[in-house]
């Protein structure tokens, strides 16, 4: 429970939502996902393995030693390392992944200038994290010195500084919160957008009536109502 609170679960089982995103990245990286790509945060590797099928060579960064060491089973390119300090030198990917992972660093705009340090210029970085427009703040919150894991209904709505107090161990994005990060950086922005997970946990338990809601919430990508989504979807190359 405690590391899932500072560091959040990555992803163990390989479903539809795991595979949209992916599809997502591959689209995003075009020809780059051929070349030097490194997962920035990789968890146990599901997508360093996953990505590794497009012909390129991928590395993966992981800060915590047991998911790092988990993840070296399926690939001899594992770094047990912090994002805010990458071992490896400037300019080395075209492809940089980031997949719920700035939430939780030490330092989320110092990891976002290794990122870009490490990236060739035009090269992109595909990110994921957390919208603070999200009913739900899906890392659990601590109250009254306990840790309470699971969705929490409302709680990125609330003031800043009592969201903070309810979850000290993950930030969550507004779009400014997102364009702060990159101020005064040598980037383009190539997508900058929301989207809604895919549900697959309530599909299996309810079959087509989640079938239904993902379709429906999936749908509101399209509209306004993408600022309710679950997740930031941007790409940013390096100019």
């Amino acid at each position: 429970m405690e590391k899932a609170a500072l560091r959040g679960e990555p992803s163990y089982v390989w479903r539809d939502g795991q595979q949209r995103r992916l599809d997502m990245i591959v689209k995003a990286a075009e020809k780059r996902v051929g070349g030097m790509i490194l997962e920035n945060g990789c968890g146990v590797g599901m997508y360093v393995e996953k990505l590794s099928a497009f012909g390129g060579r991928v590395i993966g960064l992981e800060y915590d030693f047991d998911r790092a060491a988990d993840a070296k089973v399926n690939s001899d390119e594992i770094f047990n390392a912090a994002g805010e300090f990458i071992p490896l030198p400037a300019s080395t990917f075209d492809l940089i992944l980031s997949h719920e992972v700035i939430e939780h660093v030490q330092d989320d705009r110092a990891a976002i200038r290794e990122m870009i340090r490490v990236l060739k210029p035009g090269g992109r970085i595909v990110i994921f994290c957390p919208n603070r427009g999200y009913p739900y703040e899906t890392h659990g919150i601590f109250w009254k010195g306990k840790y309470y894991f699971g969705n929490k209904l409302f709680v990125n709505y609330l003031p800043r500084v009592l969201r903070d107090k309810l979850a000290p161990h993950v930030r969550v994005y507004s779009r400014s919160d997102m364009q702060n990060l990159f101020d005064g950086l040598n980037v383009k922005f190539i997508e900058r957008t929301v989207i809604f997970g895919a549900y697959d946990n309530i599909i299996a338990r309810f079959g087509s009536l989640g079938k239904i809601l993902r379709t429906v919430l999936q749908f509101l990508e399209a509209t306004p109502l993408k600022g309710l989504g679950l997740s930031h979807f941007w790409v940013v190359e390096k100019v």
